[in-house]
């Protein structure tokens, strides 16, 4: 899943991309609104979290203008303003949900999970696929009970394919949701990652349910 984080408050900033980006997100960060338009308009995310109060274009702009372009991102904005009338604001505008500084970084994930979840209308927490089981809440991959160890960029990968089930996907794609802007060689860092896990499944389950059709993509069949 990538998500963009729109703060002007480095410090902030810095310690929520960080802290996403160890569970396993793929995080691309803007301090202002400006640049946060820009990425908006060359990237595809799965959620935006937006602080208000940005130098440049403010969070209530931005709002408005994502949400012409884009009914379905979800968006969660972040304020210190106790007001009332902000966060009614916010909500009219769009926006999914609604956070007030100070916060708990564990309470932001949760409400990131939660909006990702209801997105990909996943009723259940836990996905089952033959002998696996893929733990959307704790990232936890098993078979038969025995947990598959897999690196961050690997459960991205795996995640989004198992949410798609059926679906071809790209490694375009595959990049616009699990990847952020920091990778120079596209179609090598999918290939690299998709081989290991791949065959991490393949040693785990004895069969190989990720496919790899040329022109169209890689895609995990339904059941």
């Amino acid at each position: 899943m990538r998500l963009l984080i729109v703060e002007d408050e480095k410090e902030l900033l810095e310690s929520i991309a960080e802290g996403l980006r160890l569970s396993g997100y793929a995080v691309d960060t803007a301090a202002d609104g400006a640049e946060a338009e820009d990425l908006f308009w060359s990237e595809t995310y799965d959620l935006i979290v937006l602080d208000i109060n940005l130098p440049k274009i403010d969070g209530f702009t931005l709002l408005k203008e994502i949400r012409e372009e884009d009914k379905q991102v979800n968006v969660i904005m972040l304020t210190a303003r106790t007001q009332v009338a902000d966060r009614v604001k916010g909500l009219d505008l769009g926006a999914n949900d609604y956070l007030i500084k100070p916060f708990h970084f564990d309470e932001l994930e949760a409400r990131i999970r939660s909006l990702l979840r209801r997105k990909q209308v996943v009723e259940d927490k836990i996905i089952h696929y033959k002998n696996l089981s893929f733990d959307t809440g704790t990232k936890i991959l098993t078979v038969d009970g025995d947990v598959i160890k897999l690196t961050a960029k690997e459960l991205g990968i795996f995640e989004y394919l198992i949410l798609n089930q059926g679906r071809y996907i790209s490694a375009e794609e595959l990049m616009e949701h699990v990847w952020d802007m920091n990778v120079s060689d596209v179609s090598n860092a999918v290939r690299v990652h998709m081989s290991a896990l791949r065959r991490k499944i393949k040693e785990a389950l004895g069969e190989n349910i990720i496919r790899n059709e040329i022109g169209r993509g890689y895609v995990i069949d339904r059941e």
